[in-house]
Formats: structure tokens, sequence, C-alpha cells
């Protein structure tokens, strides 16, 4: 299973239209390849998406995207000036079956694979990198700032969506220098 855009992909669209111009991007867990087609069509220098899903690599790969497979950074190598996130951030829901899950669910409280992702993210992030991050108000953030907090992140809301059931928010987080 493919996670298809949504209202969240298109949020972070947006941003990666303005930011994406002359950079290395690498869009971890790109599953359809959205955000990473808007890099290459806003004028990254290079972009590589990956995911962990091999029916998404697959895909990735015929819509001629330089893709590999990987668990977040387990197989990704160097650093990027753009590092693009959508996270599958929901709360587990025991209800759902395990693809579907492998979609949506960010772990037991909804916020584990975030948190491993920011730790993970620094050593590939470049001296003055982007970290595009999406988030929902139904993942509790307190674990999150404080990764964010012990791997010297700061962080910024560039964009909002208010939707009937959550609010979604595009963070750009950056190293502190």
């Amino acid at each position: 299973m493919v996670y298809q855009p949504r209202e969240d992909s298109h949020l972070l669209q947006e941003e990666i239209r303005k930011l994406a111009k002359d950079k290395s991007v690498l869009d971890l867990g790109s599953g359809s390849g959205i955000q990473a087609r808007t890099a290459v069509v806003a004028g990254a220098k290079s972009v590589l998406a990956s995911d962990i899903n091999q029916e998404a690599v697959n895909h990735l790969i015929s819509l001629g995207l330089y893709t590999i497979r990987s668990d977040l950074f387990s197989n990704i190598a160097g650093q990027f000036d753009l590092i693009i996130f959508n996270p599958p951030y929901l709360p587990e829901d025991r209800r759902e079956d395990k693809q579907s899950s492998l979609t949506t669910s960010g772990g037991k409280r909804g916020d584990e694979l975030t948190i491993k992702f920011l730790k993970e993210a620094k050593e590939h992030l470049t001296e003055n990198g982007i970290i595009l991050l999406i988030v929902s108000s139904l993942t509790p953030k307190d674990k999150i700032f404080w990764t964010l907090h012990r791997q010297d992140f700061s962080k910024t809301v560039l964009s909002s969506k208010k939707l009937a059931f959550e609010e979604l928010e595009v963070w750009k987080i950056m190293k502190n220098l």
C-alpha cells in the first residue's frame, strides 16, 4: 500500500516549492513521490527519494526518481540541504490492519517514528540545512520537543491547516549554530 497524497501532503508541498531550489534534497518516506517530484520541479540540484515499503520504492522508480529502500536513514549516506519527512503520525489503532498501519501509525503514542527520525537526522543535515516535518495535533508533542532540545534543533511553524478532526503544521527545523 502506497500512501496517497492528502491534506498533509499538499500543505508540505507548498513549503517545498518555496525552499527546494538549488538544494540537495532527501525525501524520506516518499510514498507516492509527491514531495520528491515537487522538489525536482522547484529546481532542486539533486533529489533522493526513499521509502521502507518496496511497493512504494517500485512506484518511485517508475516515476524516474532516484530511489533507494531504507528504514529512515539505515541506507542513507551523505548530507542534504533539505530533508523532507511526512511521517505516519497517528497513535496506534489495533483495529487497523498491519499494511495500512505502516502508512498511518507513528507508533503506540504516534510520536515514536518522528522522535527516531529527529535523533538520526542531524548527521545527514548540512550545516545550514533544513528539515521540513509534518506534525499533527493528534500526536503528543512533549517528547518531540524534548528531542528537538536534546538534538540542539530549533523549530519554526511555517504553515498550518485546520481540519475537522485535527490541525496540521509544517515545521522548519534547523541546527542551532
